[in-house]
């Protein structure tokens, strides 16, 4: 289930990151070649950029990266289209990850307040794009909670489910396999994290790389992008034998599916006047995240603009023409009836 969590936005090196415990940087301040901003608790956010220069474009967009990623995530939106439509595209690392420092407070609330503090200090305007990707999607939930004055526009894109959210109906979730397996892992993770990672660098017996090519946890339009990308390798064992990177997934999997402070399921409508909006983008041949719990989110809080991918599966940041779709329908509203899901009545 953590594996999966990853794959939405795999990139193609895992960076190290430094223990969770500690404030300092994960790699050498004279090693760093990239774009980083220093946040007020003195921490350092990595970032990089795309599309049309920020002084100079009609849309500013921060993407936030899910599990075991980083800045060097894929969204297959071309150069072209981020230029024509004159985007600012903001990829950053999150607390822990890449070239960022952890963050050893960090919650539900620190994503969202890291968001702000970033686009803040680049001078993103009053407001900004937010577009979140699987386990990415908890920080922009946290902005659509707390700071949705400063929101042009959320897409959610195959947003993770936490099964703690206490208004899901037990009829979805009971039967559901996944719930007892983000259970289970939840519990290692908080109490035995010295096996936990024991099991995913111990070689005796299959771990991670079960994953790999196992149509019970990816569909075939999945399994195809998984079969054709170079680099996929989320767990390694070389990677994730070091302890800080490790510490970093396990602490950033604690706070995803423990409880949160608020249940987004009962978020009412910030943007009454369609000042704003926000958008969930599904996979309908999602086998990590099921359509079935994504359409209740989407009823249950019918201001939110619904696309469902026919086809899709958990990974659409690999697909040039949705990506491409989510850039449109959150930046120019449109609707392609393609992407609307085909409810029985």
């Amino acid at each position: 289930m953590m594996g999966c969590l990853g794959c939405a936005d795999q990139t193609t090196e895992q960076n190290a990151n430094n223990n969770m415990e500690s404030k300092s940087s994960v790699v050498d301040e004279s090693a760093i070649t990239t774009l980083r901003v220093r946040l007020s608790d003195g921490r350092y956010l990595a970032y990089r950029e795309r599309g049309v220069p920020k002084n100079k474009c009609k849309y500013s967009i921060i993407l936030v990266h899910g599990f075991g990623s980083s800045k060097e995530m894929s969204f297959m939106a071309s150069d072209k289209l981020l230029d024509g439509m004159g985007i600012y595209l903001l990829i950053y690392d999150r607390a822990g990850y890449g070239e960022s420092d952890p963050n050893p407070k960090r919650s539900v609330k620190s994503e969202a307040s890291d968001i702000e503090e970033l686009a803040d200090q680049l001078q993103l305007g009053s407001k900004y794009y937010v577009i979140g990707v699987s386990l990415g999607c908890y920080p922009a939930w946290s902005c659509i909670k707390r700071i949705p004055q400063k929101l042009a526009g959320v897409a959610l894109i195959v947003p993770f489910i936490n099964y703690k959210w206490h208004s899901l109906p037990d009829d979805l979730t009971k039967d559901d396999y996944r719930k007892q397996l983000c259970r289970l892992m939840l519990l290692l993770t908080c109490y035995t994290p010295g096996l936990l990672h024991w099991w995913f660098t111990q070689k005796m017996f299959p771990s991670a790389t079960v994953l790999e090519g196992n149509p019970k946890f990816f569909c075939d339009k999945d399994l195809a992008v998984l079969k054709n990308t170079d680099g996929y390798q989320l767990f390694t064992q070389d990677g994730i034998r070091k302890r800080r990177v490790f510490d970093s997934l396990r602490h950033d999997f604690i706070v995803a599916f423990s409880k949160w402070d608020f249940d987004p399921l009962e978020l009412s409508n910030p943007y009454p006047q369609n000042e704003s909006s926000v958008h969930i983008w599904q996979g309908y041949e999602d086998k990590v995240v099921p359509v079935q719990l994504q359409r209740h989110v989407s009823k249950t809080l019918p201001w939110i603009w619904y696309h469902e991918v026919p086809d899709g599966g958990h990974l659409l940041v690999y697909d040039t023409v949705v990506c491409e779709a989510v850039l449109k329908s959150l930046l120019l509203g449109e609707d392609p009836p393609l992407y609307r899901p085909k409810l029985a009545v």
